[in-house]
């Protein structure tokens, strides 16, 4: 079984999608979490992020794994690390590298070809698993997605610095050339502004025929 969730930076999927893998019993993955951990390496290896033949090489040399829902580079756990203003600065362009995509979305496959997983992105329901069996949209208004990123004290910049970010990583997302940010045919749309987590996770374990 495949439960496919997509939305902008800071709607809540990560965290709702982890709940709903737990209360399943199932296998998260994170999509956004490997692009993530290869802008992490790319900036460990100061690389400019325009030439995408030597990023996309550097993305095929690592051994990239989940464990316990946590991302594993190399052997080293990265998860804490993966959003530190330097990674939000530059995943976005990382992440419009076509053939790094391929990649990604190939890894992610291969995964959930054996075991049911509960996936989330920004092209799980478009463009990864279109066919998934579960499908669904989370949203959240700018102000607030800001609002959870700045309470997370993660980040140095101000409130209103954190919206004006999302705001253009929104607009970059939604203009890529492939695996665009949008909502899927049949996918269930969520807005998770004045919702707390136990109530989208109830909304969506409401969905299932299990």
């Amino acid at each position: 079984m495949v439960i496919a969730i997509d939305g902008p930076a800071g709607s809540g999927k990560s965290t709702v999608a982890k709940l709903i893998a737990q209360r399943l019993g199932i296998t998260f993955l994170n999509s956004g979490s490997f692009y993530r951990g290869i802008t992490l390496c790319v900036l460990r290896a100061s690389l400019d992020y325009r030439d995408q033949e030597a990023v996309l090489a550097l993305a095929e040399s690592l051994a990239m794994e989940y464990r316990q829902s946590r991302l594993v580079i190399n052997g080293e756990d990265v998860e804490g690390l993966l959003h530190s203003d330097a990674v939000d600065a530059l995943v976005s362009p990382v992440s419009a590298i076509v053939p790094l995509r391929h990649l990604v979305n190939r890894k992610i496959r291969e995964i959930a070809q054996s075991i049911s997983v509960v996936c989330e992105g920004r092209d799980m329901t478009t463009v990864v698993f279109p066919g998934a069996d579960y499908k669904f949209y989370l949203d959240a208004s700018s102000r607030a997605r800001a609002l959870r990123r700045f309470n997370q004290g993660v980040s140095s910049l101000s409130l209103e610095e954190i919206e004006e970010s999302i705001q253009e990583r929104d607009e970059k997302d939604k203009k890529k050339a492939e695996g665009a940010l949008k909502i899927a045919p049949k996918a269930e749309y969520i807005d998770t502004s004045d919702l707390t987590l136990d109530e989208v996770c109830a909304i969506i374990v409401n969905k299932f025929t299990l």
